[in-house]
């Protein structure tokens, strides 16, 4: 398979789609800081978006599903990012840190 073929070719999106996907999981576990948690959980929400548009195009019969999918997760990322944020926020001027560690004292 020559290398210029490989858009018409759904392995490649999908294994884009899964490095992603455990590239965001990977930094979710080892990260110490909120802010890189909440940058592992972005590539998360990338990599399951792609795998939703790789099935629009190659697999479904209606060409607006995965776009449709993608869409909804991405305003689902744009809430997160904004809600996430402004709870680091909070947290490093209670705490003067966004180390997930020190967060473990919180009472609620």
């Amino acid at each position: 398979m020559a290398i210029w073929n490989l858009h018409n070719s759904m392995t490649a999106y999908l294994l884009v789609a899964a490095v992603l996907f455990g590239m965001g999981v990977y930094g979710l576990i080892t990260r110490r800081t909120l802010i890189g948690m909440l940058i592992a959980a972005e590539m998360i929400l990338v990599g399951a978006s792609l795998n939703f548009m790789t099935f629009n195009r190659f697999a479904a019969p209606d060409p607006a599903t995965g776009q449709i999918f993608a869409l909804f997760i991405m305003a689902i990322a744009a809430a997160e990012a904004a809600i996430g944020l402004s709870i680091v926020i909070a947290i490093y001027r209670h705490y003067r840190s966004i180390d997930a560690e020190d967060v473990v004292n919180l009472k609620g």
